[in-house]
């Protein structure tokens, strides 16, 4: 795909796992990628580590403070309109439970289903981690 001119984009990712399932939200019709489920986070601001925008995030849309994360690996992407780095976190501990903020559905999925569903093509890499019979 051809190298997109726009500004890159930084989006922290949280993968929340717990008892074999993960959360996932899914993207309102009118967003980038409407209608796709996606990993919680959002957009790095200026002046903000990857690490910080996860907690803020994480905290802003589903409700939960993150108490320890591993970073994992970041994926490049270029969509037509916007070139995206994804930076990928494990949250190994929050606090709270999960619920949505801003309206987006939200659920528990079994990790083994993920393939069953709509995801923006940047979280591919995402998949193939958390299941790797579907790698290429």
């Amino acid at each position: 795909m051809a190298k997109s001119t726009s500004t890159r984009v930084n989006v922290a990712v949280g993968l929340v796992i717990k008892d074999d399932k993960i959360l996932i939200a899914k993207r309102h019709a009118h967003q980038h990628q409407g209608n796709c489920w996606e990993f919680p986070g959002g957009k790095v601001e200026p002046n903000e580590t990857t690490e910080q925008a996860l907690g803020r995030e994480l905290k802003e849309e589903v409700g939960i403070h993150v108490t320890q994360s591993d970073f994992l690996f970041t994926i490049e992407h270029d969509y037509d309109d916007k070139h995206v780095a994804l930076h990928i976190f494990n949250v190994v501990e929050f606090n709270g439970e999960p619920r949505h903020q801003e309206q987006q559905p939200m659920c528990w999925r079994l990790l083994s289903t993920l393939s069953d569903l709509d995801f923006p093509l940047a979280n591919q890499p995402i998949l193939d981690y958390l299941n790797p019979a579907t790698g290429q």
